[in-house]
């Protein structure tokens, strides 16, 4: 579903002409002050990215008399600085000019494409660029900002850039007419990040995944590598061997089942097949903690019924070289038990108290 704009006023206008005013402010210092440079363009990055507080949302959101607006609006979920402004620049694009040449200026610097993705991601599809030099090197900005963004929320196991995400996929990726405005080198490089993503921002299901893999470019490796199927597995094996917060390690091995069912050349198979076997090991080089362990045998029993009790078994052998660990596994299969004796009793209580209050017939 196209993300709804919000919608401009006159004193909507005038309070997003004067945010703009002071972005471009703060680019000049950064291009004037090379010893304050890096200090400044993160300060901007982290201001375009906090979320509209409740008087400015006011403002932002004014509505005028005699005027009809869609049903939907932006206030429907988090709204963020770079989501107004995005837009702003999108109807108004004269106005963002001086900002964009401000950014190309600081190109080589940290932050600098940061901030041109969330500010331009939207303008970069719909503004008519010529130039071809020119566009894929904003592009390429917008893949590598967009990358470093993304990161971010990894970090802090947030979803604060999920709208920046949404657009690219929903509005960029599977829109060809959108996609085909930036070359085919960047359109490869957006898909690649949305395969390393898309399950962290909650957005794959068994429908939109095949709908993703079916709009994915042709690769020139594809007959080594395999196909599109195979291509996004590689990603994503790549994404989860580089997570370390436990939380998103979680979440991506609780939802990877989407998987099932895509044809994979085997050596994707093994490929992943290894990659979640390697957190089902309470000793290195990943370190697991216990849930990561338990949610990765879970991925690979559901991936990978055929095996399931012969890889169940090698892996017992082997726990027993680890005898520091035997401890901790009683308590925690003692616990289990218990648990589950708890569980077992209580259900049949219940159901034999409702079996009791049940009106004979």
């Amino acid at each position: 579903m196209p993300q709804a704009q919000a919608p401009v006023t006159s004193q909507s206008s005038a309070y997003l002409s004067a945010l703009t005013s002071e972005i471009e402010k703060k680019l000049q210092r950064a291009r004037t002050s090379p010893s304050q440079r890096p200090k400044l363009l993160q300060e901007l990055f982290a201001d375009i990215a906090l979320e509209v507080d409740d008087r400015a949302r006011d403002i932002i959101l004014t509505r005028e008399e005699d005027v009809i607006y869609p049903a939907e609006d932006v206030t429907h979920g988090p709204l963020c600085f770079f989501d107004v402004l995005a837009d702003y620049y999108v109807r108004l694009p004269e106005i963002a000019k001086p900002i964009l040449e401000l950014i190309v200026q600081l190109w080589s610097q940290s932050f600098a494409s940061h901030i041109f993705t969330l500010l331009f991601h939207k303008w970069l599809f719909e503004v008519q660029l010529d130039n071809s030099e020119v566009l894929l090197r904003y592009s390429s900005a917008l893949v590598q900002g967009a990358t470093n963004i993304f990161w971010i929320d990894i970090q802090t196991n947030t979803w604060r850039f999920q709208s920046l995400f949404r657009y690219l996929l929903e509005e960029v990726a599977l829109e060809p007419k959108r996609l085909n405005k930036i070359p085919v080198q960047a359109q490869r490089e957006l898909y690649l990040l949305l395969s390393r993503f898309i399950i962290f921002y909650n957005s794959v299901t068994a429908d939109k995944l095949e709908s993703f893999l079916k709009h994915f470019p042709v690769f020139p490796n594809v007959l080594l590598v395999g196909g599109a199927a195979d291509i996004f597995v590689i990603e994503l094996t790549d994404q989860l061997q580089k997570l370390k917060v436990e939380p998103v390690l979680l979440h991506y091995l609780s939802h990877i089942g989407v998987l099932q069912g895509l044809e994979l050349r085997m050596t994707t198979s093994t490929r992943l097949k290894t990659c979640l076997y390697s957190f089902t090991s309470p000793g290195g080089p990943m370190y697991t903690t216990r849930s990561v362990r338990h949610a990765a045998w879970n991925a690979l029993d559901l991936l990978f019924p055929v095996g399931r009790y012969p890889r169940h078994l090698i892996s017992l052998f082997f726990r027993l070289l680890y005898p520091w660990y035997w401890p901790s596994s009683c308590w925690n299969f003692v616990i289990s038990c218990i648990k589950a004796i708890l569980y077992s009793l209580l259900r049949l209580i219940f159901s034999s108290w409702e079996k009791v209050k049940r009106p004979k017939e």
